[in-house]
């Protein structure tokens, strides 16, 4: 089974994505060509891979651990839906899922 998200990049365009349940939401943003960095690769070390997430879904994903709201102490932008989209597995209920990428986000990979 596919599911789709939608990435909304630094203008607000959207960039449509493909995914399976079990994907994690930073991996397929990366493979999109979006710049969430995800420096410490899952671990919830940085912030790098911050992204908000639209209204209308905040409430329908798994809720943030205390250790990920730390985190997010840290991210530039943020805001009340954000998360880190190296902590959302994907699953088939989240088909449609719309997040946005913040303009503040910068990928150091490929600089």
């Amino acid at each position: 089974m596919s599911i789709t998200i939608t990435f909304l990049d630094h203008s607000g365009k959207p960039v449509a994505t493909s995914a399976a349940p079990g994907d994690n939401l930073l991996r397929v943003g990366q493979a999109a060509g979006l710049p969430l960095e995800g420096t410490c690769e899952g671990q919830m070390a940085c912030s790098t891979c911050h992204v908000i997430v639209a209204p209308e879904w905040f409430d329908r994903l798994p809720p943030a651990a205390e250790e990920e709201e730390d985190m997010l102490d840290f991210a530039a932008g943020a805001r009340r839906t954000s998360r880190l989209s190296c902590q959302i597995e994907l699953t088939a209920e989240m088909d449609g899922l719309t997040v946005s990428v913040p303009v503040e986000s910068n990928d150091a990979r490929k600089i």
